[in-house]
């Protein structure tokens, strides 16, 4: 039986990882700022869960919201220190919005309910951004007149492997779990979201293929 660990900074290089730049990095923040412009929020007060590079942040202050980091790891110079599973730093919808992409698979398992409560509980609405496993290939059609975006995307990984949940076996030894195993089906997901969030949008990113994005309203009172 494996124990379960408890939540930790990434076993990376911090200031090599924070200082890579990829493509994806815009492609996932262009994401990120579409969907908040969709939820029409009503206020500007955002919260970065895993603040990494920094580049989300650094758009959104742009665009005039105001951001608060959070990070477990101190490397990154978050504004608050600590793991997404325990948000007690902030009272009961602090934020318009939650921006965790990429994260939450950084977690064991048994933390991940813990974790979308305390998303739910801080903020009226929430992105959830997670890693699709496996290779990737794509079929896609943009024919060019009335925003006609056709995309075919196929998986290729072993459908039958179940992570431990405990171990964190892949991405390098990063991740716990990742979007389609067994366990962490979208399906699979989607009902562990329902739990605490009313879910607005699920869709694959057709520009950067390992990931699946969820837009998310929050179903927790305002006072609990």
């Amino acid at each position: 039986m494996h124990q379960t660990p408890s939540p930790g900074p990434m076993p990376v290089d911090a200031e090599q990882w924070r200082s890579d730049i990829n493509l994806s990095l815009f492609v996932n923040t262009y994401y990120q700022y579409r969907d908040l412009q969709r939820l029409g929020l009503s206020g500007k007060r955002i919260l970065v869960v895993g603040s990494g590079q920094g580049l989300d942040a650094l758009v959104y202050r742009w665009k005039g919201y105001d951001v608060t980091t959070f990070d477990i790891d101190n490397a990154f110079e978050p504004d608050v220190i600590g793991s997404v599973h325990d948000l007690s730093q902030f009272d009961n919808r602090s934020f318009d919005a939650v921006v965790a992409s990429h994260v939450l698979e950084h977690l064991p398992e048994p933390f991940l309910d813990k974790a979308l409560a305390e998303i739910a509980r801080v903020g009226s609405a929430a992105l959830v951004y997670l890693p699709v496993h496996g290779r990737h290939l794509q079929i896609r059609f943009i024919p060019g007149f009335k925003g006609v975006d056709l995309s075919f995307v196929l998986d290729m990984f072993n459908y039958l492997e179940s992570p431990s949940g405990v171990t964190p076996q892949y991405m390098e030894g990063q991740h716990y779990w990742e979007v389609g195993m067994r366990g962490f089906r979208v399906k699979d997901l989607r009902r562990r979201f329902q739990q605490h969030f009313e879910i607005l949008s699920c869709y694959r990113n057709k520009d950067w293929l390992p990931s699946q994005n969820f837009v998310l309203l929050s179903k927790s009172p305002r006072d609990t």
